[in-house]
């Protein structure tokens, strides 16, 4: 266990310095055995349904050079409506291609991230055009609250890859992602995920991700060093910057999280078992394409699927229902040997009891379905609206307790302590036998966020909830944020770039206008 600490108080008002109690840099390794709602046979049915969908419904790839890269592949595809339809054995053989493991480098070599197998990542929230306070309330994203943000998730251990946690929707839409990039590489030495909704956005990213870490897209050799969401468009349909995506990053051997936005009810089947055909279809459609792009390209299955408010139509999170579906679609990642990626998730409007268990059921959903990256796993509110400052501090405390969850329990002869069980004896106690001395500061998990103080200890210093201790640890981070080293050449390339390049979206090459693209 780490301490910082804190050089503000944690109480509105002032006082005295409390220590910031945080566990120590590492990537968790999950040693449980995820759990399976579904049988191998039930997993296979669901697996040749989807099969069934992409040969007789197909998508609709509204990408033209996908289409014909599709099609030399060996799929069917009809101009008229942009309709692509799979042959099963062509799914099969290009699904086939994709890694099991990848692992995403950091600037920071010492904080890269292993995507696969039995190890989880964990990162900020991603993409609200909202963020909220307890001091300011609900308020429009702005690229100051995005840097602070980010300052934040960076002085967190437990965020173990940083995501644009939020729109400045006070710079120009359409290079504002150039300065979101570039804040990203400046802000932290972890691994980093950014935008890839089209050909230029694409390429930008990763472009500057390659300048973070001292080369150039055309020589990062097919190492990995930034990671992208693709999201398909629910039910069935690949638009033109997805797909673009999808291409930019397969060719330049980054790892795509490929993932349908499958609300059961609304955009996927009412039941269960359809909504998981769709999301199935469609993330192995994206996948498909990935690997005719290039083989071998680095990608991740990824769940969302979820139910609406049958009342009201609106996203509901933190559902049994999706703790459910996020079981099966760990079972159908590892059916296909791909990395799985998931969502932290709720949607209340602020952070309250009712964000906190959502929450909690959603994590536990993807933690126990064998989870290899948790997107949103900090700071999520409002059906992914809103970025909440205060609850980027409650689910670190949630996040913390899963890692520490994670470590295996000592049964070696001194943790078995048969001598100090005799020391103490019949009727004793274990608080000032060496054995215990010897241990208790890190014996125990010691929480960020909570207070186990009795009341009247916590009366005395002032009655905080935890909403409001939250508050004031985050003030705290930020506070005492240090910005990690960076190259002046690195930063003095990335800062050029993004000079260049908003200068020619200001002469009309926008990140909206796709460049050719041959199709090979």
């Amino acid at each position: 266990m780490t301490r910082t600490t804190s050089r503000r108080a944690r109480r509105q008002g002032g006082s005295e310095p409390t220590e910031l109690r945080q566990l120590p840099w590492r990537q968790p390794v999950n040693p449980y055995r995820p759990v399976e709602v579904l049988s191998a046979d039930q997993i296979e049915t669901i697996h040749r349904a989807s099969l069934r969908v992409l040969a007789e419904t197909g998508i609709w790839v509204m990408h033209e050079p996908s289409r014909r890269r599709l099609k030399a592949a060996g799929a069917r595809v009809d101009e008229s409506n942009q309709r692509v339809r799979f042959d099963p054995v062509m799914i099969e053989e290009q699904v086939a291609k994709a890694p099991s493991e990848v692992t995403i480098q950091a600037r920071n070599r010492d904080r890269s991230l292993r995507i696969g197998g039995q190890h989880t990542a964990f990162s900020n929230v991603g993409g609200p055009p909202y963020f909220s306070t307890l001091d300011g309330g609900r308020q429009k994203g702005s690229f100051k609250a995005l840097g602070d943000f980010l300052k934040i998730a960076h002085s967190l251990n437990i965020v173990h890859q940083l995501v644009p946690a939020l729109e400045p929707l006070d710079l120009p839409t359409e290079s504002r992602y150039l300065d979101t990039a570039q804040l990203l590489y400046t802000t932290t030495d972890k691994s980093v995920f950014l935008s890839a909704a089209g050909t230029h956005r694409a390429r930008d990213g990763i472009a500057l991700a390659a300048i973070a870490n001292g080369t150039t897209a055309e020589h990062l050799n097919g190492e990995t060093v930034v990671m992208t969401g693709i999201n398909t468009n629910s039910p069935l349909m690949i638009d033109v910057p997805m797909a673009a995506g999808i291409t930019a990053y397969a060719k330049a051997g980054q790892l795509a999280a490929i993932t349908p936005f499958t609300l059961s009810g609304a955009m996927s089947p009412v039941t269960l078992a359809g909504a998981l055909v769709q999301q199935n279809a469609e993330a192995l459609a994206g996948i498909t394409l990935a690997q005719v792009v290039r083989a071998g390209a680095p990608v991740a299955y990824g769940a969302f699927t979820t139910n609406v408010d049958m009342r009201s139509g609106a996203p509901a999170f933190g559902t049994p229902e999706y703790m459910r579906t996020m079981h099966a679609s760990g079972q159908l990642a590892r059916r296909y040997g791909l990395p799985f990626r998931a969502s932290n998730t709720t949607a209340s409007q602020s952070t309250d009891i009712q964000s906190t268990y959502e929450s909690a059921m959603s994590l536990w959903g993807t933690i126990m379905g064998g989870v290899n990256f948790v997107f949103h796993a900090a700071g999520w509110l409002e059906s992914g609206l809103n970025a909440g400052f205060e609850k980027l501090i409650v689910d670190a405390e949630m996040l913390q307790i899963v890692s520490r969850y994670f470590e295996p329990i000592a049964t070696d002869d001194a943790s078995l302590a048969v001598e100090a069980i005799a020391e103490v004896g019949p009727g004793g106690h274990f608080f000032g036998v060496s054995h215990t001395l010897e241990r208790y500061e890190t014996a125990f998990y010691e929480p960020l966020l909570s207070d186990w103080r009795n009341y009247e200890a916590w009366a005395e210093a002032g009655s905080q909830d935890a909403l409001k201790r939250a508050n004031g640890i985050w003030k705290s981070l930020l506070h005492t944020y240090e910005a990690p080293t960076m190259d002046p050449a690195r930063a003095e390339a990335m800062e050029a770039y993004v000079a260049k390049r908003k200068e020619a979206i200001a002469a009309g090459e926008g990140p909206d206008v796709e460049p050719p693209d041959d199709g090979d």
